[in-house]
């Protein structure tokens, strides 16, 4: 508590400049190292010279077999729907109002560890959709229909922007992403509002990854784990990490400083 106390003390007078700036670079560098590393993806798998029909899905077959068709069993077009709304709407929805609620309480520490979890999933999860891409259900299944791609040709261009050949699987960053951010609504936040909407949205994110045609259950049980080993990096450590983070700052601005 103290040591929280004097990071968030430090952004009076001009001599703490660089604690300032850090309290605003975590969530920039966090948006901009994803949304780089979702464009760059084709290219780097080019650069490492990948076998492009390089594929792990026969893999999810072995292992999990046809089970998650079942969940098409009963599909009707309004559970459709709620799902595609769920799916695109509401786990942004959720990620954004996490950060959103945090921010509005000037609560410097949930943000960091917001920061933090969230990078800590895509870099985690990167590798796996580099090296060993998985496709989705609907393009491996034959009974498995695309119900999200089918509804709208704008979807299927937005979903490609961040999963450009339909391969990045697993572990399934909506299951991570989504859970984690639960978990720190519900340790983290006061109001039960809160609380149930982050629970509800989580439950259903889970529903609609598989009933979409998207997401194997083995896609889903890796999302969780990534979701719990990322909690709890920056629950634990979070003190760590950002006091390494700010050396870096500190010292970069000393440069320039002297430079000038």
């Amino acid at each position: 508590m103290q040591k929280d106390a004097e990071i968030r003390g430090k952004g009076t007078g001009s001599n703490n400049k660089p604690n300032l700036m850090s309290n605003f670079l975590p969530y920039a560098f966090a948006a901009t190292l994803v949304f780089g590393l979702m464009l760059l993806q084709l290219d780097i798998e080019h650069l490492l010279k990948l076998n492009p029909t390089l594929n792990y899905a026969r893999f999810m077959v072995m292992i999990e077999g046809g089970a998650v068709t079942h969940l098409q069993d009963f599909a009707t077009p309004w559970l459709t729907y709620i799902s595609a709304f769920v799916y695109l709407i509401g786990f942004s929805g959720l990620l954004i109002g996490t950060f959103l609620v945090f921010a509005y309480k000037k609560d410097e520490k949930s943000l960091q560890e917001f920061s933090i979890a969230f990078t800590l999933i895509y870099l985690i999860a990167y590798p796996f959709y580099i090296l060993f891409p998985v496709d989705v259900t609907s393009k491996t299944l034959p009974n498995m229909a695309p119900l999200l791609y089918t509804l709208d040709p704008s979807i299927i261009h937005f979903v490609r922007i961040c999963d450009p050949t339909l391969d990045n699987c697993f572990p399934s960053l909506h299951a991570a992403l989504s859970l984690m951010a639960m978990l720190l609504i519900i340790s983290r936040a006061e109001h039960i509002g809160f609380k149930t909407i982050a629970v509800t949205i989580t439950i259903a994110i889970q529903f609609t990854i598989l009933y979409l045609g998207i997401h194997w259950i083995t896609d889903m049980i890796g999302g969780i784990m990534l979701a719990f080993t990322s909690y709890y990096i920056a629950t634990r450590y979070r003190e760590n990490i950002v006091g390494f983070s700010e050396r870096i700052v500190w010292k970069d601005e000393q440069e320039i400083r002297k430079k000038e």
